[in-house]
């Protein structure tokens, strides 16, 4: 699963662009739990916020910033999810432990909440899900 080295020059890339996009999926999620608390309770807000800034995610990775040698589109979107599936079980709990153990904020929160899954997220895309093409072959 991993015969890349995490120090190859594509790997190194790829992981720039991942986090151009994780930034800018951030940038969704706290803007949305933002607008979302002005109409909806906590958690509804928190997975409005996390399913828009997971769709920004996905199409941002899957056509730019982890270009897949893959096919088969849809296994590839099925593991997508499940991997979506990891990240939104590791956002919710430090979620929950920031805002109902350490008593911050819902904005800080979900903040908080994002970096925590954001290297498990990356190895799983990488090496996984939007495995790269091999060097050369673009």
């Amino acid at each position: 699963m991993f015969k890349a080295k995490l120090t190859d020059r594509q790997t190194q890339v790829r992981f720039a662009r991942f986090m151009v996009v994780g930034g800018t999926a951030y940038g969704v999620q706290l803007a949305t739990m933002k607008l979302g608390l002005f109409w909806l309770g906590t958690n509804p807000a928190f997975i409005l916020s996390f399913l828009c800034s997971t769709a920004t995610h996905y199409g941002l990775n899957r056509f730019w910033a982890l270009p897949s040698a893959r096919s088969d589109q849809w296994r590839q979107f099925r593991e997508y999810v499940v991997t979506v599936m990891i990240s939104f079980a590791i956002n919710f709990w430090v979620f929950h432990l920031c805002l109902d153990l350490l008593g911050l904020s819902r904005l800080w929160s979900t903040a908080l909440a994002v970096p925590p899954s954001t290297v498990v997220v990356f190895l799983l895309l990488n090496y996984r899900v939007f495995k790269a093409r091999p060097a050369g072959s673009d």
